[in-house]
């Protein structure tokens, strides 16, 4: 314990901070924005997840999808998430697709494929029932929430009943009260991260990479109470998307219905998403990674960007010559 509390005190005090994702909106919906990351190529919407902001899809140099993309000639556009507003907190999951990204996708006027991570992926799939882009990419993405292990679903149907009267007073969910439920999906390493921390040189690479990663996983604007319901109860507690039982439009959501190319990269080490609750649709590619290190851990870039990219590349009846750029374009604008 007094390691890890050592190592709680180190990233305190740890000097180095990254920047927000920032970048050119290009569309509005309400708080949701769609910022463009680079200015030219072919478009590829990314989805993070409602929980944390996107900046874990632009961490730093060498651990950014955005920027991979944007060097192989994509011109990738991040939904950003904003805190919400008095008529969002009344908004679910299924009337934030139906309300503010499919808006939000036909307002860009173009036509992309969409690339979910996360409960983006959850949500992304959701809009491709609905609208079928040239393609859809999920990473890590929960769907059948019944591969949940029962104690970790009890666990979280926990923490709603203690955090749900604020929530419905308030009418947002701070990241922070978020956080307990996430800590118990994987406790140990909740807890040894710090200690292992505290070993590291300051001034080395890891140590740097740890605290972006660290920073933005502790970072994000509330949710709406009516999606934090969903999450928590429709999803976690009722497996509805895993039963068929979760409507969009009015329709059910079935992934084997949706009527595109899928790529399903899965985390085969991932206690955040465990395997098991994946969807079972798509082009499956099992990574032996973990639910962050997939996306941002030192094998990230072959593991997935370059296996995304060449999978984006080759979708029919949308490949185009686009040219290339070596880093995405930043421009004037808060994305965080």
């Amino acid at each position: 314990m007094a390691r890890v509390l050592a190592g709680v005190r180190a990233y305190q005090a740890h000097t180095h901070r990254t920047p927000d994702l920032t970048g050119r909106t290009v569309a509005q919906q309400g708080t949701v924005r769609l910022v463009a990351m680079a200015d030219a190529g072919r478009p590829v919407v990314l989805v993070p997840s409602l929980i944390n902001g996107p900046k874990v899809l632009d961490l730093a140099e060498g651990t950014s999808l955005v920027a991979h993309l944007a060097g192989a000639g994509f011109r990738p556009l991040v939904v950003a998430w904003g805190a919400p507003d008095a008529q969002e907190r009344s908004l679910n999951i299924a009337q934030l697709v139906e309300a503010r990204l499919l808006p939000l996708l036909a307002a860009a006027g173009e036509a992309a494929p969409l690339v979910g991570y996360c409960l983006g992926g959850t949500i992304a799939l959701a809009a491709a029932a609905l609208r079928p882009p040239p393609g859809l990419a999920l990473i890590a993405t929960p769907w059948r929430f019944g591969g949940y292990p029962r104690d970790r679903r009890e666990a979280l149907a926990s923490l709603w009943r203690g955090i749900e009267p604020g929530a419905r007073a308030t009418g947002i969910v701070p990241v922070e009260l978020l956080q307990p439920g996430f800590w118990e999906l994987d406790p140990v390493r909740s807890v040894e991260k710090f200690e292992r921390f505290g070993a590291m040189d300051p001034a080395g690479r890891e140590a740097r990479h740890y605290v972006e990663v660290e920073d933005w996983v502790h970072s994000g604007p509330p949710i709406g109470v009516a999606a934090a319901s969903d999450l928590f109860e429709r999803f976690y507690r009722d497996d509805e998307p895993g039963r068929g039982a979760w409507r969009v439009g009015g329709e059910p959501v079935a992934p084997a219905a949706v009527a595109c190319p899928m790529l399903n990269l899965v985390s085969t080490r991932d206690r955040l998403v465990p395997a098991e609750a994946a969807p079972e649709a798509g082009q499956r590619i099992d990574v032996d990674a973990g639910h962050v290190g997939l996306m941002v851990g030192s094998r990230a870039p072959a593991l997935l960007y370059e296996p995304l990219g060449q999978w984006l590349d080759a979708l029919p009846g949308w490949r185009t010559p686009a040219r290339r750029r070596k880093r995405p374009l930043r421009r004037n604008g808060d994305c965080s």
